[in-house]
């Protein structure tokens, strides 16, 4: 079905929207980062108890995931999105006590007051991107999905862009690194309270839009939702039939294996140019930024690829898996060479290049889940997928810290390559588009986001 002439996209504006809090929710996360080294001086913690604390973030966001991807199918995601969100903004604040917290309450040990509130800033967090992926999927058409989803996703490069410029700037302004905390939950604040009176859980369901575009949005998803086994709105297939399902598993390994990338250099960046290579803070705020140029670029642009090679392949196998295998090779090609160099120029321009081959792929993550669920279990599966992924916001910045201190920095790198060599053994098997039928228990190849050649 064809969008009717004068109908307005104005369902993008939406799409900007849900991009900015998940851009806010990226600074928050990343910010911590930039003031790692005048929160080391302050409480005298090593590289490996660093490692860490930048660690327990992952323990209470693998949850969240879980968690928000089932309560956004169950109530909604715009009440999740209010929860989630005012949460992660008011615990943002509250990192900026962290260490205080530990002091106080816990024998004065400081690591344990910051491992406190990083667990639970990470569950409030942990939602985040099953509720774009739900939104999205409810507020555009199948046609137009991967590059909708690469919108909501474009903000993961362009967060940890931003975060720096962002938190080098409050640190030189304020001088403390508890003001920075303060002010950016505070914006993110503001900036959920925006959008919670525009948004709502489907567009025909507010006034945001036109009642023509609204419309419109409502009959392309039912009319994929009637090529597919969810056409039952009601039909719930248990949420370990996930399981059940070899692609969803796969695909989430691959997607374990990109955010691998994006948590080591989201976490130890600043501290490996400030170690290696002696950058003050003056000088790190614009070095910090150059490995997330390229992914700005190549989020989107995968999302219009991935779309384009499903038109003219009509294979998703080819448009989703094969084109993240083929990233992700390049990511572990580029990460050994790093092993092997040693000028700084060198190293940057190899870190760049893996990660805007890395993140070019997002998009086909979060469309694999869609296209292989039903539409009543997009939030759940999303969520699932997501927990698996965020096990790297765990393991990597962690296994860094041991790693670094043990075996010098060559071994984070390293270490990461063996983890992109993985997701691409993972991708190259996803098949998309096989769904779970409740009513025999096997999977069948009837994905809702087919596109029409031409």
């Amino acid at each position: 079905m064809e969008p009717l002439h004068g109908i307005r996209s104005r369902r993008y504006r939406m799409f900007l929207l849900i991009m900015l809090l998940a851009l806010l929710n990226y600074v928050e996360r990343g910010a911590i980062s930039y003031a790692g080294s005048k929160i080391i001086g302050e409480y005298g913690f090593d590289r490996a108890q660093w490692g860490k604390l930048l660690g327990y973030f992952g323990y209470g966001y693998l949850l969240g995931a879980l968690f928000g991807g089932i309560m956004s199918d169950w109530f909604g995601p715009k009440r999740v999105w209010l929860a989630s969100g005012g949460a992660w903004s008011l615990l943002a604040i509250a990192t900026a006590y962290g260490g205080d917290l530990g002091v106080a309450v816990f024998g004065g040990a400081a690591l344990t007051g910051f491992a406190v509130v990083r667990v639970l800033f990470g569950f409030a967090e942990g939602p985040a991107y099953s509720l774009i992926n739900k939104s999205n999927s409810n507020w555009s058409t199948p046609k137009e999905r991967g590059f909708v989803v690469s919108m909501g996703l474009v903000s993961t490069p362009l967060g940890s862009l931003l975060t720096a410029p962002i938190a080098v700037g409050l640190l030189s302004l304020t001088g403390s690194w508890r003001a920075m905390f303060i002010v950016i939950g505070t914006v993110s604040l503001a900036a959920l309270l925006y959008f919670s009176r525009r948004f709502t859980d489907k567009p025909e369901q507010g006034t945001f839009l036109t009642h023509e575009e609204s419309a419109y949005i409502k009959a392309e998803r039912e009319a994929a939702n009637a090529q597919s086994d969810a056409s039952n709105p009601t039909s719930r297939p248990p949420w370990w039939s996930f399981f059940q399902n070899p692609s969803l598993v796969l695909n989430a390994v691959g997607y374990f294996a990109m955010n691998y990338v994006t948590f080591l250099l989201l976490t130890w960046m600043p501290k490996y140019l400030q170690d290696e290579f002696h950058y003050s803070l003056s000088s790190l705020w614009y070095v910090a930024m150059i490995p997330w140029i390229g992914p700005c670029i190549t989020v989107l642009l995968g999302g219009r690829l991935s779309d384009w090679l499903l038109r003219r392949t009509g294979s998703h196998r080819i448009a989703r898996s094969y084109l993240a295998a083929t990233c992700l090779l390049i990511t572990t090609l580029c990460f050994l060479l790093i092993s092997k160099t040693h000028a700084v120029w060198q190293i940057l321009l190899l870190i760049a290049l893996a990660n805007a081959f890395n993140a070019m792929a997002n998009c086909v993550y979060w469309a694999v889940v869609i296209d292989s669920s039903p539409s009543s279990r997009t939030g759940t599966f999303s969520g699932i997928t997501h927990s698996i992924a965020n096990l790297a916001a765990i393991i990597a910045p962690t296994l860094t810290g041991v790693l670094t201190q043990q075996h010098g920095y060559d071994a984070m790198f390293i270490a990461a390559a063996v983890a992109t060599a993985v997701g691409m053994t993972a991708m190259v098997l996803v098949k998309p588009g096989l769904r779970f039928r409740r009513s025999t228990g096997r999977l069948k190849n009837t994905p809702s986001a087919d596109i029409e050649r031409g």
